[in-house]
Parts: structure tokens; sequence; C-alpha cells
């Protein structure tokens, strides 16, 4: 009979980790974050958290989760094409942009070939979101199977860019119409994004993400069921939005985090629903002048929203800080996730983080941020009031302060642009961005701008 293995103590641990210090104390290696929470160098059961289990409900297809692509274009034939080479070359499913969601006969041409009942079709139309909503439904044919993805969201342009056509209100009340006039026809379809997106670029902490992202989901599912939707279908009918980057640890507790915290808003409700969650990869952590390096940061990114348990992770092309990406980037990034499923097989269990003393400890803190902020949102008036009045910004201008100061003092690298840059970059190729501009005439708010953390070493260098 084999000899069982020692279990450590904390003691023990503590004088392995001073040995590899030198001398220096441990309690250097304390960390606080933008939301001033606390990680330790060690974690055990003496410092440990209820413990955590928070899978993905189900499999996508027999798949771990839904490999997901966004395609942006105005264009339909160039976005047809693009949409077609990502779904044959292995992607679940689509996000489609630009200006081929403004009716559905540009739509159509962008969606030939598609079998919709098969391969789901999602949305980022921003203010537009219903009028793009009712274009798919149209392509859509009212195919019962049809699994259509609306996710309207006009809460995070109008965040970002501070402006809408409207009142934000009536923005938010036309999704919810939109919503509950193609519920019947589309059960399978979900109707509402809701993500701190805007947070998270703007350089929001993690804790104010998950904040923005539950405010946005309650004034959903409030203004669903004015407009006649039944909670229940209104709560199935939602996606959650977070960003994944290259701190893969935050990144993965952040999406468990998000599914604790949704947990206990649909019990509110009174029908504890499973939350369906959408990672996408951070664009404020990609560099432009050497894109190259942002392929580390979009597998990282990947593997964190498959590990966190995402049900669907989106990843930018990495060369989208430069532009649209071509195809051969939209390659790069379909297959990082292929490769992440396929051959590293990292969808293999459910929930790996559940046990870790640290990745536990650290999921139960950002669900704490998160609540919080939510809480301070909602004594606020509300996601809208927040927004309106600037409070929502005035936390997260504190944190993107905090994260520029952390990176130009050196207590953050990036590679290839703070360390291991370098001098003889190979170019990429990428097609023209489209231009954001802020709607007037309705409504206004301070805005929450994108940033890129990259940006100020760039033009340094230039």
């Amino acid at each position: 009979m084999s000899k069982p293995f020692p279990i450590p103590s904390p003691a023990d641990w503590r004088v392995e980790a001073e040995k590899s210090l030198k001398g220096r104390p441990i309690e250097g290696l304390i960390h606080l974050d933008a939301d001033h929470l606390t990680t330790r160098p060690l974690y055990g059961r003496a410092n440990a958290t209820e413990a955590v289990f928070a899978p993905r409900p189900s499999d996508a297809e027999g798949r771990a989760w839904d490999l997901r692509t966004g395609v942006e274009g105005d264009a339909p034939e160039a976005v047809n094409a693009a949409v077609l080479a990502d779904l044959e070359g292995g992607a679940a499913s689509v996000i489609v942009s630009g200006a081929v969601l403004a009716d559905s006969e540009p739509l159509a041409r962008a969606l030939a070939g598609v079998a919709l009942e098969l391969a789901p079709v999602g949305l980022d139309g921003g203010l537009d979101g219903p009028d793009a909503a009712n274009a798919l439904a149209v392509v859509a044919k009212g195919s019962p199977r049809a699994r259509l993805v609306f996710h309207m969201d006009p809460l995070s342009e109008f965040a970002a860019t501070g402006g809408s056509p409207r009142s934000i209100e009536e923005h938010v009340g036309l999704a919810a119409n939109t919503a509950a006039r193609h519920a019947g026809a589309y059960p399978e379809a979900s109707f509402f994004l809701a993500t701190g997106r805007a947070a998270h670029e703007a350089g929001g902490s993690a804790g104010q993400e998950l904040g923005f992202a539950a405010a946005a989901g309650v004034a959903y599912l409030n203004a669903a069921v004015e407009a006649g939707l039944a909670i229940e279908r209104a709560l199935a009918g939602t996606v959650l939005g977070v960003s994944v980057d290259a701190e893969y640890f935050d990144s993965l507790a952040k999406v468990r985090a998000l599914r604790l915290i949704w947990r206990s808003i649909s019990r509110a409700f009174g029908h504890e629903t499973p939350a369906v969650i959408e990672a996408r990869s951070s664009r404020r952590m990609l560099a432009a002048t050497d894109p190259w390096p942002n392929l580390l940061r979009l597998t990282a990114a990947g593997f964190a929203g498959a590990v966190g348990g995402a049900d669907a992770v989106v990843l930018d092309g990495f060369s989208q800080a430069v532009g649209r990406p071509d195809a051969f980037a939209r390659r790069q990034a379909r297959n990082t996730q292929i490769i992440l499923m396929e051959e590293a097989h990292i969808g293999r269990v459910a929930d790996p983080a559940a046990g870790s003393w640290y990745l536990d400890h650290r999921t139960r803190d950002l669900a704490e941020a998160g609540w919080a902020e939510f809480q301070r949102i909602e004594r606020e008036g509300g996601i809208v009031a927040s927004l309106r009045g600037g409070a929502v910004q005035q936390r997260i201008a504190a944190s993107r302060t905090a994260g520029k100061a952390a990176l130009s003092e050196g207590g953050g690298q990036m590679v290839g642009v703070t360390k291991f840059v370098d001098a003889n970059v190979r170019p990429v190729s990428a097609e023209p961005a489209a231009t954001t501009t802020s709607a007037s005439g309705g409504d206004r708010c301070p805005p929450l701008p994108p940033l890129r953390w990259a940006e100020a070493f760039e033009g340094e260098a230039a």
C-alpha cells in the first residue's frame, strides 16, 4: 500500500514562500485592486469562503461552449462570405454588425445560405437594435425553430457615446415591445444583451462591470414585463455579457461571479433561471502598433471564458485595434477557440475552477463587489438615472485613472508594449474601422469613451 502524501499546513507553505522571496516579507505580495479587494499570497482552509460551483448549464450542440464569431460589414456580399467562412471553418454561431442590419433586404443577402434553425445568428445593432431585430425576424420567415439572438442593448451605446436620438427610456421600451412582439413566433429566440462592456472598455473595474451588467439586466426585465412579456420568458430571453482579457484568473472568476449574481436577481423576480453568459474578448487590452502579441492576449481571454463556464465565447481578430479584421485574422480567432476546445479539451470538466481556494475566494469577492455596485446604481435610481447623473461614470473614471497609473509606474506590464517590445514589427492588413458618433436630439449623459491601455505607450513610440 502506497504511503499517502503529507498535507502541508499553511505554516509549511509560508516557509517555502519565504525561501523563494529571499528575505523579503510575504506581506509584500498582498495586492489591492481597483475594487479595493485584497488578493493574498496564500489561500487555504484558514481563509476560505464557502465553496463555489458555477458550471455552464448545458453543452452547445455536443460542444462544451458555443464558438461564436463577430462579423462586421456594410456590403451584404462581403458579410455573407465572411459568415459562411466562419461557420464552415468551425464557428457555431455569429454576431453580425454594420450597415447590413439597416433593413431585411441587405440582411437577407448577408445571411444567404445560413440555416437559422441550426446556426444561431445574433445582432449588434446598438440603439437601432429593435429595427435590426425586426429585419432578422423577417429573414427568418416565421420559422419557430429559428435560433435568433436579437441582443437588443440600447443602454451600452447610450453609455459609450453619451447620447440617443430619443429618450433612453423610449429606446429601452421599444426594445421590450419588440421582444414581446416576436416572442410567440420565435420561442427559441433571446432578446436582450445585459452587459457591462461599456464600463469595462472605458477602464472600469471588474465590480463596476458586473454591477453595470446586473443593473442593465434588471432594467430590461422590468421593461419586458411592462410590455406584457412573462417574467419567465424575459429571464430566459436575457443573455448576460462579460468581457474577458489576458488577466485570465480574474476573467474566469468574473464569469463565475456573474452567474452567482444572476441567480440572486432571478430569485428576486420569483423564478430562478440559469444565466446564459456570452464572454467577449476585451478591446482595451489590444495593441495597435504591434498587434501580433494580441494573439497571446486573445488566447488567454478565450481560455478564461471557457474555463469560467461561459455559454458562448467571442474572440476579436488580433488586428481589431488597427481596423476591421480580415479573413486571416478572423481565421486565427476561430482556430484559437478550436484548439482550446478540440485539442486542449478545456471544456471536458464542468467548472474546473471549483475547489481552488483562491479562485473560489476571488469569485465570491467579485460577486460581492458587483452586487455592491449594483446596489449603488439602484439607490441612484437605476442604471438610466445613474448614467444621466454621471455617478457611475465618476466611479469608472477613478478606476481608469488607477489602471493607467499602474501601467505607467510599472505595476503592470503588456508584452510588446511595455515589455519585450519588437523593434521590427511585421505589418498586418485590416479594413478601415467604422466611425462611431454620438446621437443627438433626444437624450444625453456623460459618455464612457472606450480606451486602450497600450495607446499612451504607442504615442510615445511614435
